[in-house]
């Protein structure tokens, strides 16, 4: 290796002063620091189904650590507040990123609505099992309660 490519290979790790992208919550998700809210969220999930103590084949408590980390990144990133402060302290500037200047009124479309969701589509994911369990469950709870109804009504009939 020429001392060349020694300096670049350490330019292109360290930005003077602040942090290498590869040991930042970015580095970590396997993301860059301008991914939308979505991609941490998608790439979140891959990454904690991978590393999660009670699915992976890690040692225990090498996959504890693993997890932990990509839990306080995605807690970091997946907050609006917390990732800019992030940001600011790795020295990423997302004004370019995040839209147009405060007190700058974009036009909204009829029907477009504004939200605050950590989801920005609803609609983006799938209903984990969990929740398609207490769908079940709801649904199961709604039809006994008719049978019930029309149990009673009968007997009652009479």
């Amino acid at each position: 290796m020429t001392p060349n490519e020694g300096t670049a290979k350490d330019k292109s790790q360290k930005i003077s002063g602040k942090t290498p992208l590869g040991s930042s919550h970015y580095g970590l998700l396997g993301l860059h620091p301008s991914a939308t809210a979505i991609e941490i969220r998608r790439a979140y999930r891959e990454l904690s189904k991978l590393y999660h103590p009670d699915t992976t084949d890690l040692p225990p408590s090498v996959a504890t650590a693993k997890f932990q980390q990509l839990n306080n990144a995605y807690a970091t990133l997946s907050n609006p507040e917390r990732r800019l402060a992030y940001d600011l302290k790795i020295g990423y500037s997302r004004l370019n990123v995040i839209g147009p200047p405060p007190g700058f009124n974009t036009p909204v479309s009829p029907g477009q609505k504004t939200s605050n969701s950590a989801y920005l589509d609803p609609t983006d994911r799938p209903l984990s099992p969990g929740e398609m369990f207490a769908l079940s469950i709801m649904g199961a709870t709604l039809v006994g309660c008719l049978i019930l109804a029309i149990a009673i009504g009968l007997i009652r009939g009479n």
